[in-house]
């Protein structure tokens, strides 16, 4: 079956108990037993819960994976997984990762012993000369956030194997419609749910999958013990979101590539990034990979004042922290979603002040063009 049938019929979309055609929300902390030394299958909701079961399996097919994973946040999901390395491991990490994904590495893991390097993905020789005796995962993300720079995934894949490493990727820009890490030899896929598997700014929520039994097992044994596990009602929430998720992305894309095409033709803007432009960097390897370039598009205006000023007089794209959204989303990370980076490793990754990061949502993209383009022209007033 084709992505826009399967997503309907994954085989997790009807309630095993009445037959009703969606899932209910198990809104429930504990399962009565039998007997007190043979347990069902459900004992306590921290463990398991019908509706996070049915949004796990969901995620865990159509990303290709053995099990998945639902935590209460995208940064839960990849701090999950983080914690199935020790004290003395070591990770390669690309450069320009999400502020987030930054700020636990270095200022929460470093302190239990975990080190990490981050360096550009988009040079396979500088990933393997930053790997170490002790380096145990290399994580990507592709296209990466904010500046979609395109990663190899299946060289990275490669590269883990051969070194007996883990090779994990963030896929929440491009979703399993998209983007299929696993079937590329990646081991492990996170995703911030909250963005556009959810699609509508409604919930937070984090997922994983893995594709080996052994490391599933490892994240399954650290989602019980830690126990930031996905609430029944945003798991039922992105169940249902995650029914629209070809239609949404489709009409994300085609409003992006509309919206990056003229923004490259702006005198105000210096830069766009877009991997569907046909002068993206990577962009041979990104459409052998992927199935389409996305919603997200990143552009640099001539200064810092133009950009500030740019996302105070736009009307539509709501100036926010967040994207995939069915609302278009502006944001400034220089000050949001990579804040917390310090100073030093930003200006390295290119996250600098005239950047602006744009979701673009389900509006008629010739209305956000209008938009943009009446806020320029009030700006040179």
């Amino acid at each position: 079956m084709k992505f826009g049938t399967r997503i309907l019929h994954t085989g997790n979309e009807i309630d095993p108990a009445t037959g009703a055609v969606s899932v209910p929300i198990y809104q429930v902390s504990t399962f009565k037993q039998e007997r007190a030394d043979a347990f069902g299958p459900y004992d306590y909701a921290r463990s398991g819960n019908p509706t996070r079961d049915a949004l796990e399996a969901t995620i865990a097919s159509l990303e290709g994976g053995v099990r998945g994973f639902a935590f209460s946040s995208g940064m839960a999901a990849i701090s999950s997984v983080f914690l199935i390395f020790s004290p003395g491991d070591h990770l390669v990490v690309c450069e320009d990762v999400y502020g987030g994904t930054h700020r636990v590495l270095t200022r929460l893991f470093s302190r239990l012993g975990i080190e990490a390097s981050f360096v550009d993905f988009t040079d396979l020789s500088k990933v393997e000369a930053a790997l170490r005796d002790n380096t145990r995962a290399i994580f990507a993300e592709s296209p990466s956030n904010p500046l979609l720079k395109i990663t190899d995934l299946q060289a990275v894949a490669a590269l883990s194997r051969e070194r007996g490493l883990i090779s994990i990727v963030d896929n929440t820009f491009m979703t399993p419609y998209l983007q299929r890490p696993l079937a590329l030899g990646i081991d492990i896929v996170v995703h911030s749910a909250t963005k556009y598997l959810g699609g509508h700014s409604d919930l937070i929520a984090g997922l994983a999958v893995a594709a080996d039994p052994r490391i599933a097992e490892q994240i399954r044994f650290i989602q019980n013990s830690f126990g930031a596990v996905l609430g029944p009602q945003d798991s039922w929430l992105l169940l249902r979101g995650m029914k629209t998720l070809k239609a949404r992305m489709d009409l994300h894309q085609s409003g992006a590539g509309k919206l990056a095409a003229w923004l490259a033709g702006r005198e105000e803007v210096k830069k766009v990034y877009f991997p569907g432009l046909p002068d993206h960097p990577g962009r041979e390897i990104h459409e052998k990979q992927a199935e389409g370039p996305g919603g997200i598009v990143s552009f640099r205006m001539k200064d810092e004042k133009t950009a500030r000023m740019l996302m105070e007089k736009v009307k539509l794209p709501a100036l926010a922290v967040s994207l995939g959204a069915v609302e278009s989303i502006i944001s400034y990370p220089l000050t949001m979603s990579h804040a917390s980076m310090h100073p030093d490793h930003r200006l390295r990754a290119g996250v600098t002040g005239e950047l602006i990061r744009l979701s673009v949502g389900l509006e008629d993209p010739d209305d956000l063009i209008e938009d943009l383009s009446q806020a320029m022209i009030e700006y040179g007033r």
